[in-house]
């Protein structure tokens, strides 16, 4: 019988915090239970925010911590060829078309055409308003040809009528009871699947590397629900096979907010310098110290 398979798969542009390790015990906690496999994966794809002393110090957090994972540790970095790949099999199937917009022109075009306020993607930007989509194919193959990069989109409306309509996914609870959740992959409009500085996208290495390590059940916080609907119609389009997927609540900081690097949340290392125990943090989460 095929063991389960969990993964924490963090982004080494900070150290990590409280929410982060939340998430990485419940998936060894989760696998444990299971019988299963734990993996870690880091998602550095992101050539201007991933830092190697954040690998190294989020490994060392997850160590601290007590937690334990299968070597190797898959980098997305090495792996942008099995991307590239997937991008090629989109675009040969004419699903995928070339995005020569900026943030600036995304935002111009989405106000105009709204004629209101802005449509937003579920993680809080403008929608994309399918400029390109519309545009000259010559021109854009010109433009490619003249050595501009561009980002490469989805066209979802075709990607939904290939795919048969939006794919169901599977959601599972801490009990291991299983229910299924429509998905509107159409709520993210137009999404970039390849960036112009990396043959990729965090969609779609997501599941190309869910697939290639046999991920079967991916836990993750709740602000990643709405990705999941993405996610499934990819998942779909690639001819991947398709996880459980189980969102849990997030660790707010006193003001009610999620925990981010960006607003200073105090890392692990931070706590650890300042004398905390893993095993109080682990008390503190819910876990067996």
């Amino acid at each position: 019988m095929t063991r389960p398979v969990f993964r924490f798969a963090p982004s080494p542009n900070g150290r990590l915090h409280l929410g982060h390790a939340y998430s990485a015990l419940l998936n060894d906690h989760m696998a444990r239970r299971a019988g299963g496999r734990f993996l870690v994966r880091i998602e550095d794809i992101d050539p201007h925010r991933s830092k190697p002393e954040f690998t190294r110090g989020i490994l060392e957090d997850l160590a601290w911590l007590g937690l334990r994972w299968e070597e190797p540790v898959r980098l997305q970095s090495r792996h942008l060829a099995d991307y590239g790949r997937a991008v090629r099999g989109l675009r040969e199937r004419g699903l995928v078309y070339p995005c020569f917009c900026s943030r600036g022109d995304i935002r111009r075009d989405a106000a105009a055409l709204a004629g209101g306020p802005m449509p937003r993607d579920p993680d809080g930007s403008p929608l994309y308003p399918g400029t390109c989509r519309h545009g000259d194919p010559e021109e854009a193959r010109a433009r490619i040809a003249a050595g501009l990069v561009p980002a490469w989109r989805l066209d979802t409306a075709r990607a939904l009528a290939v795919a048969g309509g939006a794919p169901d996914w599977t959601a599972f609870d801490r009990g291991g009871e299983e229910r299924r959740v429509p998905s509107r992959p159409g709520l993210w409009g137009d999404p970039v699947v390849a960036r112009r500085d990396v043959p990729t996208s965090y969609h779609l290495s997501v599941v190309v590397d869910d697939a290639v390590q046999a991920v079967s059940h991916v836990v993750r916080g709740r602000d990643l629900e709405s990705a999941t609907d993405l996610h499934a119609l990819l998942q779909r389009l690639l001819g991947l096979p398709a996880p459980r997927y189980h969102h849990h609540d997030l660790v707010l900081d006193p003001a009610g907010r999620k925990l981010a690097k960006s607003l200073g949340s105090v890392s692990l290392d931070d706590a650890r310098r300042a004398g905390a125990h893993a095993a109080a943090i682990r008390r503190d989460l819910g876990f067996p110290a």
